[in-house]
């Protein structure tokens, strides 16, 4: 019997696909739509788990890649897997590996992350097998991909089985196929090929998955990509939510790729009017205020996104009115909290001028604080946005919010 399973509380309608659901996993439930709290390396930096939990946070996502390299993945087996390594009682879940890849190769030093703006001719990638002396990391094949640790100069080849074998290891609940991301610059030709080749890569995650799974503890994703041509994510859509190994499919899927910001809802509309409505959607890497709203009104559960707790450790601070960056001058003297109605442990302990001065001292204790406040900002908004989904006032919740934060 799985410990996976995802109901459907609520659905919006008015030619949205948001809905409010529940998934159910080994360690506990989560409430959708939810914004996942990164912790990547098996903490959320500047915070204990404690502090996490208290901002409301559900579920806590870790990253492949760098527990793989670091202390690895056995050693995390051996001291109980992520939960409890990291001493996080609920739900946890790891990405595939795929996005680090990536960032190490054809992005390598580019500056490209989940959201780019096409119109930069600084973005153009150049053949991923290009033999210039152009630097990265990483080298994608048919069968995996061939990277150099960043750590240690190592070499390492990960395959859609290792990825899996890995993320066993790890111990989370829910885990993603390996894939391949892609920039949304690169032509149509490669997105073809790293499409074929993710669809490849996912059947042989499924397949591995379904070896190692024996007590269905583990829920595993499958990753739709195909870049911003309409045709390939709608095939890419179709193809991994039909894929089936020894009578199993996916759980749940994971949206990815790097968008550009100005087609990002598109893509996401596209896939999920093809996804199987009754299993839960993962919109990977993104998480500011507008783009939580167009996911979850295009039918999206669940965001990952590491900028909370990044800006926070770099003095940029969610408001409602939108961000503002703690050193500025006005500041320093404000005795106010950073809001008034907050509940966080910050805003009801700390004012602004407090976070100056740590922050204008270099202590420690200023990303903290900034990280804590960003981390419930954006997990109780999505929580907001789901009982409005409930309520059925979704549109003036929207439109209320969005007209403070993006004035």
């Amino acid at each position: 019997m799985s410990s996976f399973k995802f109901t459907i509380q609520s659905k919006l309608g008015g030619g949205t696909l948001a809905r409010a659901g529940v998934l159910e996993t080994a360690h506990g439930q989560i409430e959708t739509p939810a914004f996942v709290v990164v912790g990547t390396k098996g903490t959320v930096k500047s915070l204990n788990p404690e502090q996490v939990r208290d901002a409301g946070t559900q579920v806590v996502l870790a990253n492949t890649y760098h527990l793989y390299l670091q202390p690895g993945d056995e050693a995390v087996k051996k001291m109980g897997g992520l939960g409890k390594m990291m001493n996080w009682s609920g739900p946890t879940m790891t990405d595939s590996g795929g996005f680090q890849v990536f960032s190490l190769g054809a992005a390598y030093k580019k500056g490209i992350s989940k959201v780019v703006q096409t119109v930069d001719p600084s973005l153009l990638i150049p053949e991923r097998f290009d033999d210039s002396d152009a630097p990265r990391l990483a080298k994608i094949g048919q069968d995996g991909v061939s990277f150099t640790s960043h750590l240690d100069g190592s070499v390492h080849y990960i395959t859609p089985e290792k990825s899996i074998q890995i993320q066993h290891n790890l111990g989370a609940d829910i885990i993603f196929a390996f894939d391949e991301c892609t920039s949304p610059t690169e032509d149509l030709k490669y997105q073809e090929e790293a499409l074929e080749r993710t669809h490849n890569w996912a059947r042989r995650s499924l397949e591995e998955h379904n070896k190692l799974n024996s007590e269905n503890k583990v829920a595993l994703f499958g990753i739709v990509q195909g870049g911003r041509e309409e045709r390939l994510r709608k095939d890419s859509a179709k193809f991994i939510s039909e894929v089936e190994v020894d009578g199993k499919k996916f759980d749940g899927f994971g949206i990815g790729g790097s968008f550009a910001k100005e087609d990002m809802s598109t893509a996401v509309k596209w896939v999920n009017s093809i996804l199987p409505e009754d299993k839960p959607r993962h919109l990977l890497g993104i998480g500011e205020p507008e783009d939580l709203f167009m996911g979850i009104e295009n039918g999206v559960d669940l965001f990952d996104c590491v900028l909370p707790t990044r800006l926070g450790r770099n003095g940029t601070i969610y408001t409602k009115t939108g961000k503002i960056h703690i050193m500025n001058t006005e500041f320093r003297t404000d005795i106010s909290p950073i809001e008034n109605d907050c509940e966080c442990y910050t805003c009801k302990n700390y004012s602004k001028a407090y976070l100056s001065h740590l922050f204008h001292g270099k202590e420690m204790l200023a990303g903290t604080l900034a990280s804590i406040h960003n981390v419930y900002f954006l997990v109780n908004l999505v929580k907001q946005i789901r009982q409005s989904i409930i309520d059925g006032t979704f549109f003036e919740f929207k439109k209320s919010f969005l007209e403070k934060y993006l004035k």
